[in-house]
Parts: C-alpha cells; structure tokens; sequence
C-alpha cells in the first residue's frame, strides 16, 4: 500500500482536480462525461472520469496505474462542489482523508484536503480558455517538510 504522505499528496492533487462546477447543462460540456490524463512526469499516466452525482455535484474516479511495486488505485470522490468535506475513498474503503472543494469561478477551483481531521494540503487549479487543460499548484505538509508541486492535465 502507498505510504500515507505518497497517498495524501495523491488524493490532494488529483481530488482537487474539479474543473467543471456543478453539472448543471451549462458545465456538462466542460467535463461531465469525459476523461482526462495527467500528463506530467511525476502523475503521467493518471486518468480521471467525471460523471454526475449527489444532486448536482460530481464524481471524480482516478485510475491511477501500478507503479515499481505499488499496485493500481481507484480513488472514487464524490464531490458536491460547494466547500462541503466529503470522504476520499481507494478502492471503494475510507482512506481517513477527506477533500473539500469549491468551484471559484468557470475556469477556478480550491481544495483542502484533510488526513484524519487535520489539514495536510491545499490545491488551486486553472482551466486554460480552450478548456483543454488544467494546472493544478499545491501545497502539501507531512513529515515536517513542505512540498510544493505543479501538475499538468489535459483533456480526451
């Protein structure tokens, strides 16, 4: 199993991934219904799918392949994109982290994650004009270290 930090900093940069605000018929064509993959080295090869969920809101489920001697993950999120803290859950079971997600504007979203009921990371992402792409920048806090990081996503 992945290490918790390794983990937390998955759910927290790829939960955050919610570019497309409530799945109302003016968002639908911005993502409901599609894929996108994590392009950069660190995540390449990462999916995400969204579909509709809890009145409104969405669902986030990750692929995220095997890697050295970690299997495959899914990360299921059901998210109602208003703030509201909502479990992350890996391979259908409670992880012990929850993500709370807001819908900034059309192309701005945040995130917190919490481990446990305590913050461990925050997340910001910008949809490009096109609505290809996503840049998402976080912030992590474990193991008495500070991690920044910069993932690039881009829509199939």
């Amino acid at each position: 199993m992945r290490s918790v930090t390794a983990t937390g900093r998955l759910i927290c940069s790829v939960g955050f991934l919610v570019f497309v605000g409530k799945a109302s018929p003016t968002h639908a064509q911005l993502g409901v219904g599609t894929t996108w993959v994590r392009t950069d080295a660190q995540g390449k090869g990462i999916t995400m799918s969204l579909s509709v969920c809890c009145s409104g809101g969405l669902r986030y489920v990750y692929q995220i392949p095997a890697t050295g001697n970690q299997p495959a993950v899914t990360m299921t999120v059901d998210s109602p994109m208003d703030g509201t803290e909502v479990p992350a859950l890996i391979g259908g079971k409670p992880s012990g982290q929850t993500m709370a997600i807001t819908r900034v504007d059309a192309h701005h979203y945040s995130a917190i994650v919490k481990m446990h009921g305590k913050p461990f990371g925050t997340s910001n992402g910008t949809v490009s004009a096109d609505e290809k792409t996503l840049t998402v920048e976080s912030v992590y806090q474990g193991g008495g270290q500070v991690i920044k990081t910069t993932e690039t996503w881009v829509r199939k």
